[in-house]
C-alpha cells in the first residue's frame, strides 16, 4: 500500500471525482481501522462528504467495523474498482477533535504503531462496536441508549476556615504556574507530605474560573477514590453543578462512555483519571496535572506501549497550555530536564504541617536472628507505638504467603509448568489456612502436594514470605491488634481497596500490611512507624533502573509515616546499609542520589543521556526467537548501515530474564542511539520490515520505544 501524503486536501473540487457514468460525487477517504497491518489506514469511498475526525462503519474482509475518518484523498492510492463504500456514517457525537487526532498520529508515529490500533482502542468500547448500532436491539446506538446519570454523594464542601493557609513555597509556586500564559512544564517536586495537592487545587481553581478545563492524572486506579473526595469537596461546586469526571479501568463499558461524553463535550470541566485519561478529547483544556510522575504505571505494558505522562508533555505543547509534574522522588528523565531548565522546577522544601520527616533507621540484619522477618528491633519499634495508639505500616512488596514451596529432603521447588518462573504459595481465604499454589506470570494454579512430586517426603516447607504470611505472624505476634491486609490479592472485588483504606483512614486498624499500593498518595493521619521487609530484593537487579525504583519506592512509603504525627520513624531491614541507596534514603537526600546516580548513567552512555528501544520475540522455542533477533539485526546491518553510522546501536539478542510464560519462550534485542531523531528515522524505516519476517519464521514480535524494563 501506498505511503500516506504528507498533506491531506480536507475541502475543495480536486477532493471530488465525478464518475464517468452517472455524475455523482465520490469522496475518498483515509479510515484508520484497529488492525495491525501498515499504517492502520486503509481506503474507503463516500457518496456524501464525511469529516475528518467522523466514525464511520465499513466493511474490511469479511468483517464489519467502525473506523475513524483520518484523511481526505484527492484519489484513492489503490485501484478504485477495490476501494469500498463507507456503509454507514455515524453522527450520534461530533466528530474527534483535531487536537485530538494530532495526537494519536503523534503516538503512532512516534511509538511505531498502526494508527488504527492508537485512536480506536483509545474509544469507549461502545463507540467502536458495530453491534450496538445495528438491529434492533441498538435503539440507535449506545449513546442514545444512556440513561441519565445519578449524580454522585458529595462529601459538603469545606467551609473556608477548614481549607488549608499556603505556605510561602507553595504560593509562590501556584503563582508561577497560573501566570504562564502559554505552554511550560512545571516540575512541582517536593517532600514527601509538602502540601503538592493544594497547589494542584489552587492552580486548578485559577484555570476553572478562567472558564478551562483541567485534566488530573493518578497513577493508580487505587489512589482516585481518595483524590474524587478531595476534588469534589473542594472543586466541584462551581455553579451548583457536579463538573468532575473519573474515568479508569475499573468502570463497566457504561459508565466508562457516560463519563468520556461528559468531558469531550465539555460538560465535566475536571478529568480525575489514570493514564487512559490522556485520550480523552477536552474542548477547553487549560491545564494538565501529572502527579507521582515517576511511577511506572504511567507506562503501558501491552498493545500502545505509551507513557502517558510524556503525551501529557507533548498535549501540553500541542495546546500551548502548562503541564505540571509532581513527585517527590521524581524520574530521573524528568530531574534531567529541570536541571538542563527544559522545565522549570518548582520545589516544596518543608512539610506543609508542622511535623518533620520521619527519622529514617537501617537495621543491619546480617548477624540478627530474625523472627518470620522481623528483627528485634522491629518489633520493640512496634510495640511501643502500638501502645502510644499510633498506626504501624508494614511493607513488603512481595504479596501471596511465600514466594515458593521446597522440600527439604532434596531441595525440590515448586516450579510453574507452563515457566521458567516458581509458583506463589497463597492462602486460599484470609481466615483460612488451606493453600494453593499459583503462577503470578501465566495464572496457573494448583493444588498443594501431599509430599514431595521427586522423593516423596511429606516434609514441604515455604521458602520466603509474602503479605499473607506477614498477616498471620503479626496475629500471633499482636493478639489485641487490629491487622488489616492491602494487596492485590485482598482487593480483587469491586470497591474493597476503597473500603479497606476507609478502615485505615477511620483509626479501625493498628497495623497495616501492603505492597506497593501502600507506598504512595496516601495520607494516613495516625500512622507513626513504617517497615519494610526484603528491601533488597531489587538492590542488584539486571535493570539499570533498579537503584532508582528502589530508592523511590523506599522514600515514598516511609514518607508515609509521620503526616500528622510528631516523631514518626522508618525503619529499613537490610543487609548492605551501606549502599549508596540507603545511605542518602539516611539524609532524605534525593538531590544527591539523583546526582550520583545521573553522573553514572552519563558515564556510560545510558538514558536520559541515551534513547533505547526493545524489540521483543516471543516464539514456541528460545531458539526461534533468537534466530528472529539475528535476521532482524542483519536486516538492520544490511539495508540501513547510514543509520549505524551516525550511531544507532544494535546489540546481541538475548533471553528476557523470566524466559518462558505460557509456554511461549521470549527473547528481545536491545537497541540504542545518542540522537533520539536518528532512532525514530530508523526505527521508522526498519520497523516496517519486522512484521512480514516474523510471519515468515513464525514469530511474535513487539517494538517497544523508551523501554521501562530491560
Amino acid at each position: 500500500m501506498a505511503a500516506l501524503p504528507k498533506k491531506s486536501n480536507a475541502r475543495g473540487s480536486k477532493q471530488e471525482q465525478r464518475d464517468s457514468q452517472d455524475g455523482a460525487t465520490t469522496y475518498w477517504l483515509g479510515v484508520a481501522l484497529d488492525v495491525p497491518l501498515g499504517e492502520g489506514v486503509f481506503d474507503y469511498r463516500s457518496s456524501k462528504p464525511v469529516p475528518l475526525g467522523a466514525r464511520v462503519i465499513v466493511t474490511f474482509g469479511r468483517r464489519k467495523m467502525i473506523g475513524v475518518v483520518t484523511h481526505h484523498f484527492d484519489e484513492p492510492r489503490i485501484d478504485s474498482a477495490q476501494v469500498r463504500e463507507v456503509e454507514e456514517a455515524l453522527e450520534d457525537i461530533d466528530p474527534l477533535p483535531s487536537d485530538w487526532q494530532r495526537m494519536a498520529q503523534f503516538a503512532a508515529r512516534y511509538y511505531q504503531r498502526p494508527l488504527g490500533e492508537v485512536m480506536l482502542p483509545s474509544l469507549p468500547a461502545p463507540l467502536r462496536k458495530v453491534s450496538a448500532y445495528q438491529g434492533k436491539a441498538s435503539r440507535g446506538g449506545p449513546v442514545a441508549r444512556m440513561k441519565k446519570r445519578r449524580a454522585p454523594v458529595s462529601p459538603a464542601a469545606l467551609a473556608p476556615d477548614q481549607i488549608p493557609t499556603l505556605n510561602v513555597e507553595q504560593v509562590g509556586a501556584v503563582e508561577q504556574v497560573v501566570a504562564s500564559n502559554s505552554h511550560q512544564t512545571f516540575l512541582l517536586y517536593g517532600v514527601t507530605g509538602s502540601g503538592k495537592t493544594e497547589v494542584y487545587l489552587h492552580s486548578a481553581l485559577h484555570y476553572l474560573a478562567a472558564g478551562k478545563q483541567v485534566l488530573f492524572m493518578v497513577p493508580e486506579i487505587n489512589l482516585t477514590p481518595q483524590f474524587e473526595q478531595v476534588l469534589r469537596a473542594r472543586l466541584m461546586h462551581q455553579g451548583g453543578e457536579d463538573v468532575l469526571a473519573v474515568l479508569h479501568s475499573g468502570l463497566s463499558d457504561g459508565q466508562r462512555l457516560r463519563e468520556w461524553l461528559r468531558v469531550s463535550t465539555g460538560q465535566a470541566r475536571v478529568l480525575l483519571g489514570t493514564r487512559l485519561s490522556i485520550f480523552t478529547p477536552m474542548p477547553d483544556l487549560g491545564l494538565i496535572i501529572v502527579d507521582e510522575e515517576h511511577d511506572a504505571s504511567y507506562k503501558q505494558q501491552d498493545g500502545l506501549r505509551y507513557s502517558a505522562r510524556d503525551l501529557a508533555v507533548w498535549r501540553g505543547h500541542d495546546r500551548d497550555i502548562p503541564v505540571m509534574l509532581g513527585s517527590a522522588t521524581p524520574s530521573l528523565e524528568t530531574w534531567h530536564h529541570a536541571q538542563t531548565h527544559r522545565y522549570a522546577c518548582l520545589t516544596l522544601k518543608q512539610r506543609a504541617r508542622e511535623v518533620t520527616l520521619p527519622d529514617i533507621r537501617l537495621v543491619d540484619t546480617r548477624r540478627l536472628e530474625l523472627q518470620q522477618g522481623f528483627s528485634p528491633q522491629l518489633l520493640e519499634a512496634m510495640e511501643k507505638r502500638l501502645a502510644a495508639k499510633e498506626q504501624v505500616l508494614i511493607f513488603l512488596n512481595r504479596r501471596g504467603y511465600a514466594p515458593a514451596l521446597s522440600c527439604t529432603s532434596c531441595g525440590w521447588v515448586s516450579q510453574c509448568p507452563r515457566c521458567t518462573a516458581y509458583t506463589i504459595l497463597h492462602r486460599s481465604g484470609p481466615a483460612t489456612r488451606h493453600h494453593h499454589l499459583q503462577c503470578h506470570h501465566c495464572g496457573y494454579h494448583a493444588r498443594v502436594p501431599e509430599k514431595c512430586p521427586d522423593c516423596g517426603d511429606a516434609d514441604l516447607r515455604p521458602m520466603g514470605r509474602g503479605t499473607q504470611r506477614v498477616e498471620e505472624y503479626l496475629g500471633e505476634c499482636f493478639p489485641g491488634a487490629r491487622i488489616a491486609r492491602i494487596d492485590a490479592d485482598s482487593t480483587r472485588l469491586k470497591g474493597s481497596a476503597q473500603a479497606l483504606f476507609a478502615q485505615v483512614h477511620a483509626g479501625e486498624v493498628d497495623i497495616l500490611v501492603g505492597t506497593q499500593m501502600v507506598a504512595k498518595g496516601h495520607d494516613f493521619a495516625r500512622l507513626g512507624l513504617v517497615g519494610v521487609l526484603n528491601a533488597d530484593a531489587t538492590l542488584f537487579a539486571q535493570d539499570f533502573r533498579a537503584p532508582e525504583r528502589l530508592f523511590a519506592q523506599l522514600m515514598q512509603v516511609a514518607g508515609r509515616a509521620g503526616r500528622h504525627v510528631a516523631g514518626a520513624q522508618a525503619i529499613v531491614q537490610t543487609d548492605y546499609p551501606e549502599q549508596p541507596v540507603y545511605q542518602a534514603l539516611l539524609r532524605h537526600d534525593y538531590t544527591g542520589f539523583a546526582r550520583h546516580t545521573l553522573q553514572e548513567r552519563e558515564s556510560v552512555g545510558l538514558p536520559p543521556f541515551a534513547f533505547q528501544a526493545l524489540l521483543t520475540a516471543e516464539a514456541k522455542t528460545i531458539a526461534k526467537a533468537l534466530a528472529f533477533l539475528e535476521e532482524a539485526k542483519m536486516l538492520a546491518q544490511s539495508d540501513f548501515p547510514a543509520y549505524l553510522d551516525q550511531g544507532v546501536v544494535l546489540y546481541d539478542p538475548v533471553p528476557l530474564r523470566v524466559v518462558r510464560v505460557a509456554h511461549v519462550e521470549r527473547a528481545q534485542l536491545l537497541l540504542e542511539s545518542v540522537s533520539r531523531p536518528v532512532l525514530q528515522a530508523f526505527l521508522t524505516a526498519w520497523n516496517p520490515l519486522l512484521g512480514p519476517l516474523a510471519s515468515q519464521l513464525r514469530v511474535r514480535c513487539t517494538l517497544e520505544v523508551d523501554p521501562l524494563e530491560i
